[in-house]
């Protein structure tokens, strides 16, 4: 017995001017190379839970704690990977 396909989830993420316009004057995200990146146009999509979310990576990135910074990347890399993320 085969079981029914999962649908994917899908939600518009805000162009790079959509971003812009609601973020203050001169902010600047710790990813921002010449480009707006995707992760961050989808974390403004969810109103709700960007900031709760934003917040927690902040944490995880860049607080005190036992791994470099290269080796948080690394295992976020990774898990992005194993997940088969676009972000």
């Amino acid at each position: 017995m085969s079981r029914p396909a999962i649908p994917e989830a899908w939600i518009r993420i805000p162009t790079q001017e959509e971003y812009l316009a609601k973020r203050p004057p001169g902010a600047k995200g710790v990813y921002e190379f010449g480009s707006i990146p995707a992760m961050g146009r989808l974390i403004a999509a969810h109103a709700s839970i960007g900031q709760a979310f934003g917040n927690l990576f902040m944490q995880i990135m860049f607080a005190p704690g036992h791994l470099s910074r290269a080796e948080r990347e690394m295992v976020a890399g990774v898990a992005a990977a194993a997940q088969d993320c676009h972000y």
